[in-house]
């Protein structure tokens, strides 16, 4: 008997496009960019507040998962890119906090899946996981890769190293 590992498949870079496309509202393209570029969890997206924010080295600073006894304990930075940042500022200007629940940002993201036309499942982890596929393709190491995660074990940071098929064989021919 065969044990089926369920693996999320990340979007291709024509799906990102389309949905980031398809935001109209300005927490929507915060939302989708921001977890694409950074492979933050959701509960750390929706907490987000501005003291997580150092502006000058534009870095984000997460308490997340782990951390002693199950709390929230686990500190990890994580370096903002240009469009995360330009997004992050205008948004803190007039807000102290994200403001979004875990919820409402997995209806943010289902909602635009759908105005997208992507029929494969999209979710804050589809997201991530497409964060993760993205940084090995820009050959980010697996140890950088599981830092930004906030991964304790490599174990773990492996389980999102699945490409498509058609990357796999892109890569080979490039290489070979």
């Amino acid at each position: 008997m065969a044990i089926y590992q369920y693996k999320r498949e990340p979007l291709s870079d024509d799906e990102v496009n389309r949905l980031i496309n398809v935001c109209k509202k300005p927490i929507e393209k915060l939302v989708i960019i921001t977890l694409l570029d950074t492979g933050m969890r959701v509960s750390e997206l929706a907490n987000l507040t501005k003291e997580n924010i150092q502006w000058q080295e534009k870095r984000i600073v997460i308490y997340g998962k782990g951390g002693p006894y199950g709390k929230k304990t686990k500190r990890r930075i994580i370096p903002m890119t240009d469009r995360v940042y330009a997004l992050l500022s205008a948004w803190f200007v007039l807000n102290d906090k994200i403001g979004v629940s875990k919820r409402d940002i997995q209806y943010h993201i289902t909602k635009l899946a759908n105005r997208a036309g992507i029929t494969k499942p999209c979710s804050p982890h589809v997201l991530r996981h497409t964060f993760a596929v993205n940084c090995i393709k820009k050959n980010i190491s697996t140890r950088t890769l599981q830092h930004l995660l906030g991964h304790d074990h490599l174990t773990t940071t492996e389980i999102y190293l699945n490409l498509s098929p058609e990357d796999a064989c892109r890569e080979f021919i490039q290489k070979w």
